[in-house]
């Protein structure tokens, strides 16, 4: 039996939450709101002004539910985690590979292949369905990053051409945005902060996308802060910022350009800051927070595992047969890569 470890996420403002027996119990303006099993969770994601009780973090701890703290307008914070589960041994052996140049090079070489793959994949069923040169353009660059990720290349080299692929693909990105409402303009890839509705979206989906990762990993025995793509930075996940480079196209863009284009997401959603960042109201945060929890909820079959089974599984199993990879079990890590 197989079960999915599904995500909260809390947006209501100035929402309390309390442990009541197995259940978290959602509170606000002293009124109850709901109550969510605490098995049937994985994850707790809490936006803006949300607090919890101390038994209620405690409880989590104990039933391996990551809690996450973010911005109201998605920016994350902090985490907490219970102890760390599995095999002391793994995460020595992941140190080692990780201080490794040629094995962190291997499994980073696995991880752009996956994501070069994975970009020109959606360009290509772009192109089928509205032909544009652009496309046709940036999936040829996109072959030729993928053509010269030789195995025995040094990790800067990899890093290089992951690079350059990321530029070739958000090149024609604005191609897949039918939606001709002005505020929906793509010019190219911009964050920290997001200066357009475009990149907040992404840039929004791409944190729950970490979040969700980071908890996989962590559930596997992984240390979610040591890379092989990414390297060390104190508070960063690079671990779970490597994994991520499989699933950006394949889930978190693909869904945005289908809110965006399906008129899901409104553009006075999105409203610009003194600063120049671009944020989203409660509203649409909740719709895209309900999109990502259906696509999460749908299936598909893993390439590698040849199984069907939800999307928001996907991960965890990506997570442990990089804990196999690096256990010495499988002989390179097999990257996720859609058809």
């Amino acid at each position: 039996m197989k079960q999915y470890l599904n995500t909260l996420y809390i947006t209501l403002q100035e929402s309390y939450l309390a442990k009541d027996g197995e259940c978290i119990a959602v509170h606000q303006g002293g009124k109850l709101q709901g109550k969510i099993p605490i098995h049937t969770l994985g994850g707790l994601v809490l936006f803006g002004q949300v607090s919890c009780s101390p038994f209620l973090l405690g409880h989590c701890a104990e039933n391996n539910v990551a809690v996450s703290w973010l911005t109201e307008n998605g920016r994350f914070l902090a985490s907490m985690h219970g102890p760390v589960r599995g095999n002391v041994l793994l995460r020595r052996e992941q140190y080692r590979m990780a201080d490794s140049p040629k094995a962190s090079a291997s499994i980073a070489r696995a991880l752009v292949i996956g994501k070069i793959a994975n970009s020109r994949t959606v360009l290509l069923r772009a192109a089928r369905e509205r032909p544009s040169p652009a496309l046709d353009a940036a999936s040829d660059r996109l072959a030729s990053c993928m053509a010269r990720l030789r195995p025995d290349l040094p990790l800067d080299v990899v890093r290089g051409i992951e690079g350059e692929a990321a530029n070739a693909y958000f090149s024609a990105f604005g191609v897949l945005i039918t939606n001709p409402d002005p505020v929906f303009l793509f010019t190219g890839r911009n964050r920290r902060p997001p200066l357009d509705a475009v990149n907040c979206l992404l840039s929004f989906f791409y944190t729950l996308l970490m979040h969700d990762i980071r908890s996989a990993l962590e559930t596997s025995g992984l240390d979610p802060a040591v890379g092989f793509l990414h390297r060390d930075r104190p508070g960063r996940p690079s671990l779970a910022l490597d994994m991520m480079e499989e699933f950006r196209p394949y889930l978190a863009d693909r869904l945005a350009c289908t809110l965006i284009n399906r008129g899901q997401v409104k553009a006075k959603g999105f409203k610009k800051t003194e600063s120049g960042a671009v944020v989203m109201d409660e509203a649409t945060r909740k719709e895209v927070i309900l999109a990502w929890q259906k696509r999460k909820q749908e299936e598909t079959e893993h390439p590698f595992l040849q199984e069907r089974m939800p999307i928001g599984l996907i991960w965890h199993n990506q997570a442990r047969l990089l804990a196999r990879c690096i256990r010495g079990d499988l002989e390179a890590y097999p990257p996720f890569v859609i058809r």
